[in-house]
């Protein structure tokens, strides 16, 4: 070797005896491939290059190794210790082996030691080099660690499909999600992920190694990737696979052709449904209910689950998402979603998914029209549950709604009260680990999404999964899920009515008055809003296991509006300044029959668009606000963020892009609208901020999209109750929008127009082939 630094030499691998000063192994093999570790004040670990590899046998002397001239010229990779991006790279490929090259490139490798990998794969000594570990530029380290008990997260096969709302599923996650909050350091998360990875289902590991990641203080600053980098199959069409492995395969990275998904892959406009599939099967909208169950994940560690009003926004999170489904519908001449009241009758809405299954090598079951929901009693995922218990769990929600308290295990009860009530029975709902009372009150939400996700087969004799509406991340791409959350709704709201009704004294703000509120959109008349289709591209090819590295593009179409200001002209006629909260909401004007609601109604179908905080000078204020700032929604580039792209360097604006991966998707702000423009109301509220406030620093924290998501380790950054001041019946004597107002509000009719033309990724028009 050359240099003057004089080194140590250790054999490592490939056989432990190596390890213990250079003692032969009894079987005398010779080995192909050496490791070395070399102590130059340190301790570095160095690979040695397969073309430049010495053979080594037994009773070789460690001195006339050192001095043999096949060291001259020989080439070295640096093996360097963990750092907390290297965990990132565990997304990728995910079927794939974990000392595999990882990244776009093939540029890094794990060096996995032998105690964590699979007996085979130690007995083929070649087996990873083979794979291309040794053609990696950087080289990770990866120490042995000793495993804990696995038998939980293990009863999930890696060949399963994996449901959260399953409950053996919730607890091979929660347990999962235990040992890797678990570990001390970067180092030992990093082999105890590997090890991790290459025993329990992919599914399950991305969605433990994800909640962990966004809740470890040492790599809240990674930025967990999209689930659809990993599993692009529970996104796009599955018939793009073949293609794209045709495509990765043919042509270099450079040269490939993205792949067009056209709109229409699930169903045709026979399918009444399938005229707001644009909606439900949104990648952006899918993404947003993966991810805010990353942020509030069900099972784990209590100090991870149980975060600030978490049941409350739970509540408010799928309320407005049945108030955008239903304005949706409105936009395309359908009537509004129908409760899922009686689970018993057959469901006319059928859904064929058309998506497949990369890990289970299997198509995603389909739901005929008027598939009926039978009793579920599968003996591999350790589930039974009758359609009679969620009835009686049911009647117990409404029981307890009326007497305004839940029963509590030690048999006293729990008021339902105007500020904590909510949050209670979310919880309740929703069933996680916080539930108060889950043997009285069971798991009703979530074992009806198991119900209808298994109505195809629900005693498993045909061995077929659930299907898409039992999965977080696809369940909004089925018609019945509205179905269901509608019901799920219809509970909560039962609630609310028993609540206090907002009097004008907790609606107003004393001197405050909204003159006007207008709407500006370039290129079109005031107070019209104007929407269109838009193409962009996803990669897939980190989920694309096995095949030629490089980026393999799919080309989508969805729903997008041109960007517009707001512009709310506000009296201030007290001698001070005042501080307010901004509160944003739109609504259809009409009905499905084309007449007026009543407020009762309308309330129920306001969707929040933005909410912020102002600072009102004594007399005339002109506020502008811009669309794309909206506390609701995160861009475009954080729903569909690359790994390697749009980063920022460091510090808070890092920390904002990574949590901030929960936000509604801002493509989806405004609904659809229709071509000869959607009649709809625009409501905007200042409250008074002392009313509001939440004594914290959120400086530096992530509050972009606090609405659905709250904000990182602080508090809900409003006091009053989610979806004020529409959350609650109203006052008497009020049965239309206008005289529910009090000075502090203002109404302003817009219409939304859906231009029906595509824009390119580029920008440019394009040929307009949709309906």
């Amino acid at each position: 070797m050359s240099g003057a630094v004089t080194c140590s030499l250790l054999l490592q691998y490939p056989h432990p005896a190596y390890s213990k000063g250079l003692e032969s192994p009894a079987d005398h093999r010779i080995f192909k491939q050496v490791f070395l570790v070399f102590s130059c004040g340190g301790t570095t670990s160095c690979q040695l290059l397969p073309e430049n590899s010495i053979k080594v046998s037994a009773g070789m002397n460690p001195a006339s190794l050192l001095q043999s001239s096949q060291w001259e010229n020989i080439q070295f990779k640096m093996s360097r210790p963990a750092q907390p991006k290297d965990i990132l790279l565990m997304f990728d490929r995910p079927t794939e082996p974990i000392f595999m090259p990882k990244g776009d490139n093939n540029n890094v490798a794990f060096d996995v030691p032998p105690a964590l990998l699979d007996n085979r794969v130690n007995a083929d000594s070649g087996l990873v080099n083979r794979l291309g570990a040794g053609e990696a530029d950087e080289h990770v380290q990866v120490r042995t660690i000793a495993l804990p008990d696995l038998t939980v997260p293990q009863l999930l096969s890696r060949e399963q499909n994996f449901s959260l709302f399953i409950p053996l599923h919730r607890q091979a996650a929660g347990r999962l999600i235990e040992i890797l909050m678990g570990m001390r350091n970067i180092d030992d998360l990093v082999s105890m992920s590997a090890a991790c990875r290459e025993r329990v289902n992919p599914y399950l590991f991305n969605y433990a190694l994800s909640v962990a990641i966004l809740h470890r203080p040492d790599t809240r600053n990674l930025q967990v990737p999209p689930l659809l980098e990993a599993f692009p199959d529970k996104f796009v069409d599955g018939a793009i696979f073949n293609k794209a492995r045709r495509e990765s395969e043919i042509f270099l990275s450079g040269s490939r052709q993205p792949l067009e998904i056209p709109l229409d892959y699930t169903a045709s406009d026979l399918d009444i449904e399938h005229r707001i599939a644009y909606f439900r099967e949104d990648p952006g909208i899918n993404l947003h209910h993966w991810h805010w169950h990353l942020v509030y994940p069900f099972t784990g560690p209590r100090n991870i689950v149980d975060k600030d009003r978490r049941g409350e926004i739970f509540y408010y999170m799928h309320q407005q998402i049945i108030a955008r489904y239903n304005f949706e519908r409105l936009s395309n001449k359908l009537a509004r979603v129908k409760r899922l009241l009686n689970w018993r009758e057959p469901i006319p809405e059928g859904y064929f998914p058309k998506l497949d299954s990369l890990v289970a090598s299997r198509v995603w079951p389909s739901r005929h029209s008027n598939a009926v929901m039978r009793d579920v009693n599968r003996e591999l995922d350790q589930l039974q549950v009758d359609i009679a218990d969620c009835e009686r769990w049911r009647d117990r929600f409404y029981d307890a709604i009326h007497q305004g308290s839940v029963l509590m295990p030690n048999g006293n009860r729990e008021l339902l009260t105007e500020e904590k009530g909510i949050d209670v029975l979310g919880n309740l709902l929703e069933a996680s680990i916080l539930s108060p009372n889950m043997n009285v009150y069971g798991d009703l939400h979530n074992m009806g999404h198991v119900l209808l996700g298994l109505c195809h087969d629900p005693d498993g004799r045909n061995l077929e999964t659930f299907s898409t509406i039992a999965d977080p991340a696809t369940s909004m791409r089925d018609p019945v899920f509205f179905r269901l959350h509608a019901f799920v709704d219809d509970i909560f709201q039962e609630h609310k009515s028993t609540l206090p009704r907002y009097d004008v004294n907790r609606l107003g703000y004393n001197g405050i008055t909204v003159r006007s509120v207008d709407i500006e959109t370039p290129g079109a008349p005031k107070n019209e809003l104007r929407t269109f289709w838009k193409k962009d591209d996803v990669d897939l090819s980190r989920g694309m296991d096995f095949t030629p590295r490089g980026n393999v593009f799919a080309r989508f179409t969805h729903l997008q509006h041109t960007d517009f200001v707001y512009k709310i002209q506000v009296e201030n006629s007290t001698n001070g300044p005042k501080v307010g909260t901004v509160r944003i909401f739109l609504a259809p004007k009409f009905d499905e029959r084309g007449v007026n609601m009543l407020f009762r109604d309308q309330r129920l179908l306001f969707i929040e668009l933005d909410k912020f905080t102002v600072t009102l000078k004594p007399k005339s204020n002109m506020i502008e606000r811009r669309s794309t700032d909206s506390s609701l929604t995160i861009p475009f580039e954080r729903t569909f963020r690359n790994l390697q792209l749009n980063r920022p360097g460091g510090g808070a604006a890092l920390d904002e892009f990574n949590f901030c991966g929960c936000g509604w998707p801002q493509h989806m702000l405004i609904p659809k609208g229709s071509p000869e423009g959607m009649p709809c109301e625009l409501f905007v509220m200042i409250s008074n901020f002392d009313g509001d406030k939440i004594n914290q620093n959120t400086e530096g924290a992530c509050a972009d999209a606090a609405i659905f998501c709250g904000i990182r380790d602080k508090l809900y950054p409003d006091k009053r109750s989610m979806g004020y001041p529409f959350d609650r019946m109203p006052r008497d004597g009020v049965n239309t929008l206008q005289d529910f107002l009090t000075p502090n509000m203002s109404v302003r009719d817009v219409t939304i127009k859906f231009t029906n033309r595509t824009v390119g990724v580029q920008g440019g028009e394009e040929p307009n082939r949709l309906t």
